[in-house]
């Protein structure tokens, strides 16, 4: 099992981890942290030396209730980020946290490799057809309404089967344009209760029947803080666990603020592995 990134074959065979990397001012967990190169460089290095395979860049802060931005600052925001990370890290790889087609590409076409849309394409109808002009691999989350509305009481009959009904649906429209490299991502937190994502997480095996990578992103989110009544800043152990039980069911990808603790969980899956 491998994605092309910019001619370079990653294998996922053993999961990889990607870092986070939010250039927002107001993301849940560190807007506001990255604010001028210096701190961006020293916090990209440490995770690519902690182990991350991919910098996942994001300019859209996509937490509930969030600012709508325009393209403009979106552009602005993350262009000259992605030129600073590609000058200074020549090999690494970056995916690019955005819905918007033109964001996508303008940044690959300025270094980035990798397209992560967390409106699996519903929020931008040009998206799929960039992506496919593109040929880079791409990242298909499931959400449900937009930021803005996507926690005001989120209601699902069969929340697995209604994901796994909208991955078959987007991943047939993405290989008729001839995308190969399609990466799913459940969506944890992104218009599901608390309840909702522990049912995802429980039923995650059943997700390898659409026979493609899956990106697991929990890192310090409400699901996992708000049972154990603690704070975003308290729930490393959480997440730990959290991307424990997701790698004993098949996840390929870890999506995390904290690279060296996800690859330590890797490490010790893979021993009974």
């Amino acid at each position: 099992m491998t994605i092309n990134c910019k001619g370079k074959l990653i294998d996922i065979t053993s999961p990889k981890v990607m870092g986070i990397l939010n250039i927002t001012p107001d993301s849940f967990f560190d807007g506001g942290k990255y604010k001028n190169e210096a701190d961006i460089l020293f916090q990209t290095e440490k995770m690519l030396n902690e182990g991350a395979t991919f910098i996942d860049v994001g300019a859209y802060s996509s937490r509930p209730g969030a600012a709508h931005i325009s393209e403009k600052e979106e552009l602005n925001r993350i262009l000259p980020v992605i030129d600073l990370l590609v000058k200074n890290f020549p090999e690494i790889i970056i995916s690019v946290d955005t819905f918007r087609s033109e964001i996508a590409k303008q940044t690959i076409q300025n270094g980035a490799a990798i397209i992560n849309d967390i409106s699996g394409g519903k929020m931008d109808e040009n998206m799929f057809q960039t992506v496919a002009e593109l040929q880079v691999p791409y990242i298909l989350m499931h959400m449900l309404g937009t930021p803005q509305n996507m926690q005001q009481n989120p209601v699902y009959e069969d929340v697995t089967k209604e994901i796994i009904r909208f991955f078959s649906e987007q991943i047939f429209k993405l290989h008729q344009l001839k995308v190969n490299d399609i990466v799913i991502d459940m969506g944890f937190g992104f218009g599901k209760t608390v309840a909702h994502n522990y049912e995802i997480l429980k039923n995650l095996a059943l997700f390898k029947n659409l026979d493609a990578p899956i990106l697991i992103g929990v890192s310090r989110k409400s699901m996992l803080y708000k049972p154990l009544e603690i704070t975003a800043n308290q729930a490393l152990n959480a997440t730990t666990v959290a991307n424990t039980i997701a790698l004993l069911n098949g996840a390929n990808i870890l999506r995390v603020h904290d690279v060296k603790e996800a690859v330590e969980a890797i490490k010790i899956v893979n021993q009974i592995s």
